[in-house]
């Protein structure tokens, strides 16, 4: 998609964005934070010696 074919609605989720923040990446920042530290969390190779 180029910028000449983006919608109409495409200014109203700039201004959005501009007003509250970018609410989906930050979402997905968190997301991937806890998967990490879920990840860590549940990792038992360090108890059984591997590691």
């Amino acid at each position: 998609m180029t910028a000449t074919d983006k919608p109409d609605f495409v200014p109203i989720y700039d201004s959005l964005v501009a007003e509250h923040g970018d609410v989906p990446a930050e979402a997905r920042e968190a997301a991937e934070v806890i998967q990490r530290e879920a990840a860590e969390a549940l990792d038992w190779s360090r108890v059984r010696g591997g590691g």
